[in-house]
């Protein structure tokens, strides 16, 4: 299947591109509407009883949603204030669409004690459809904001998802300008020239393009999360980098073979392009495992970036190929190594040193990565509010407003009881002493709502406390709980029961993958420990960083006791199939010396030797577009590409470089074992290529 794709690039290379070119007009012409169908209702998981509960009071007790303005800076009990604030209420009323608009002045609890901020709430019609809440919204947001005060913000409810939705569309704008030049930068310092750094940029354009279009397509039949096209796109561009650097590298090297570029190119796909093809499979099913949990978010984020890892991974093998068969020629060949110098020397040298020393090495290093990795088992996850928005953002600045003017738990969304018909009153009157001025209302089934108010925040450590004490004293009474601290609860408890399944779903097919393409049955077990072990110590960094606040301030955040829901499984699927990326680079230069020398040990350094260099130098480039996105000061993204920075970063250095090759001198000859019957299935059924015949000295490639 790859030769026939390489001869079809390079047959008809100017059909390739052409195909490629509509592509990516389709991607960021249809593909960049995905920004209008954001949604921030990450926690939500479908048949969890906060969901039920939800869905029943829906269904009798609609409710539409709602918004919040605060008005501060000044007395609002001047007259003149006063009269612009009651008129812009009395317009916000006859506005179509809004249901209800409390007067702050005679509403109690609505102006703050030192009476220098009133709260504005309003509440929508039940039942708008998305435009019609959305003309609704902007409607009363900006007669609220005309109101003529120091201080005058509006955000909350469907605002604060768009305003996420706008944060997040800037935040990949400021991302891509910032990681695409540096990017071509540091290509131009690898390759030498211009030709050949500007190809993996085309390619990564084309990821780009694929993120966008992905994410769109998948909005038309489920829920897109604001986090999901930043996540898409910065692994989309680093993974097309990754790959054509890859290819780039192989064909500068195939060159030396033979003068015709065609010839190259089919060689480099046949060799390159495998270690790519099985790359892209090894992270797409990483991410599986995503599937495997209810959630719609996690579901969601799962199949586009696996889809837009498949498209990375066709752009590398399809349009990168053709664009060589018809730019190739101008690109030079790898260097030959100076006199007397090593091939990778460096690493070389780093592979032996791990080698001899195999048992003091991992006994450095291991104990290293796992004290990083302690801040883990104090994890805590929430799903976050207007803090995670940079300090100068709307809906921060409502919040911090309200913060400073009114009472711990203003606004605070409350914990929902919902009381089914048949329930006693004596339970009724249990749960509503749960909390104090709990506020009761009747559902026209019988049943009855009861809203408990937690003292500090929706998903914060009172809430969630709460919302088991309500569980806890129901018995068997048919009562469920929803809401903010509900969902979080309920988002916790699907972790922890399919976390088990879907590592072994994402285990399972690693191994396959792996065992296809080299034979072994240990090297699989070797790869994943040593992985686990480098995300484990990245996430913990994470943890210590933006949960318990050390050093966040340096990246213009701060700690806030809990990381967000969204960062934990996205770093470790997202990190584990980048890793299980390198791996493959690795182990393909490793099998290739190993099927021609016959030598174990040398085979090791052979393949650290020459695919070092453009492993260091992927990562770095990957790392790059990763720290572009820890600029926009969204607190989810920034830990999450604090997460990915550092896993490639120590997966691509300190496990790649040293605990690879003294684990594979621990095991020997053993690192390439399987039982008779797999080894005769692999014989039979898996992929296998004859090595590469071996240059003349003079003619060695150093490798990029």
């Amino acid at each position: 299947m790859l030769t026939a794709l390489a001869r079809t690039a390079t047959r008809r290379p100017l059909t390739v591109m052409l195909l490629w070119g509509l592509f990516l007009l389709l991607g960021f012409g249809l593909g960049t509407g995905v920004f209008a169908r954001l949604s921030d209702n990450v926690p939500e998981v479908p048949g969890t009883e906060s969901e039920s509960a939800a869905q029943y009071l829906d269904e009798l007790d609609p409710a539409g949603s709602s918004i919040t303005g605060v008005v501060a800076g000044t007395p609002v009990s001047e007259p003149g204030l006063r009269a612009e604030v009651e008129r812009a209420v009395a317009d916000v009323r006859k506005a179509a669409g809004v249901a209800a608009v409390p007067d702050p002045y005679v509403t109690p609890g609505m102006i703050a004690e030192d009476g220098r901020a009133l709260i504005v709430p309003v509440t929508l019609e039940a039942g708008l459809d998305d435009d019609a809440e959305e003309r609704t919204l902007d409607a009363a947001a900006e007669r609220i904001r005309e109101i003529d005060a120091p201080d005058v913000h509006v955000s909350g409810g469907p605002l604060l998802g768009l305003q996420m939705g706008e944060r997040a569309q800037e935040d990949v704008k400021n991302a891509e300008l910032i990681s695409l030049p540096v990017v071509l930068a540091l290509l131009l310092v690898v390759f030498g020239g211009l030709r050949s750094a500007l190809l993996p940029l085309v390619v990564a354009v084309g990821g780009i393009a694929g993120a966008f279009l992905a994410l769109f397509l998948f909005s038309e039949v489920t829920d897109i999360s604001v986090y999901a096209i930043q996540v898409t796109t910065m692994l989309g561009l680093g993974l097309a980098v990754d790959y054509a650097l890859l290819m780039l590298v192989r064909f500068r090297e195939e060159l030396w073979h033979t003068e015709d570029v065609e010839e190259a190119v089919h060689r480099t796909v046949a060799a390159a392009g495998r270690t790519v093809a099985f790359s892209g499979l090894t992270v797409a099913v990483s991410l599986t495992g995503l599937l495997v949990f209810p959630s719609v978010f996690l579901r969601s984020i799962g199949l586009a970036v696996a889809a837009v890892v498949v498209i990375d991974m066709l752009a590398a093998l399809t349009l990168l190929p053709a664009l060589l068969a018809r730019f190739g020629g101008r690109i030079p060949p790898a260097k030959t190594p100076r006199d007397g110098e090593e091939e990778g020397r460096f690493f070389a040298r780093v592979a032996r040193f791990a080698a001899r020393r195999k048992v003091a090495v991992l006994a450095v290093v291991a104990p290293v990565l796992l004290v990083l990795a302690l801040p883990v088992s104090g994890m805590s996850i929430a799903v976050g509010d207007a803090r995670q928005l940079p300090a100068d953002s709307e809906a921060r600045q409502l919040q911090d407003t309200v913060a400073a003017h009114f009472p711990p738990g203003t606004g605070v969304s409350p914990v929902v009881v919902a009381v089914r018909p048949g329930t006693d009153a004596a339970t009724t009157d249990r749960l509503r002493a749960l909390a104090p001025d709990a506020e009761t209302r009747q559902l026209p089934d019988g049943g009855t709502v009861i809203e408990l108010r937690p003292p500090g925040e929706a998903d914060g450590a009172e809430a969630t406390a709460l919302v088991e004490r309500v569980r806890e004293a129901r018995g068997d009474a048919p009562v469920e709980v929803t809401g903010t601290a509900a969902r979080l609860v309920d988002f916790r408890q699907m972790l922890a029961e399919r976390a088990p399944w879907a590592a072994l779903t994402v285990l399972a097919g690693i191994v396959v993958l792996l065992f296809a393409f080299t034979g072994s049955v240990l090297l699989p077990l070797r790869t994943v420990v040593t992985t686990l072990l480098s995300l484990a110590a990245a996430l913990g960094v994470v943890v210590w960083v933006f949960q318990d606040g050390h050093l966040a301030g340096l990246l213009g955040a701060e700690g806030l006791g809990a990381l967000s829901l969204t960062a934990p499984p996205l770093i470790v699927a997202i990190a584990f199939g980048l890793a299980m990326d390198y791996e493959l680079f690795i182990l393909a230069r490793m099998r290739e010396a190993r099927l021609r020398s016959g030598d174990d040990r040398e085979a090791v350094v052979t393949g650290l030797s020459r695919s070092g260099r453009v492993v260091t130098c992927a990562a770095l480039l990957l790392a790059v577009v990763f720290a572009a996105f820890m600029t926009g000061g969204f607190s989810p993204i920034l830990q999450i590409g604090l997460g990915l920075t550092l896993a490639v970063l120590i997966d691509a250095t300190v496990v790649r470089m040293l605990l690879v090759p003294a684990t594979m001198a621990l095991l020997g000859r053993h690192a390439w074992w399987a039982p008779a019957p797999l080894r005769r299935a692999h014989d039979r059924f898996g992929l296998r290529e004859e090595p590469q015949p071996e240059l003349p000295r003079e003619k060695v490639p150093t490798g990029v």
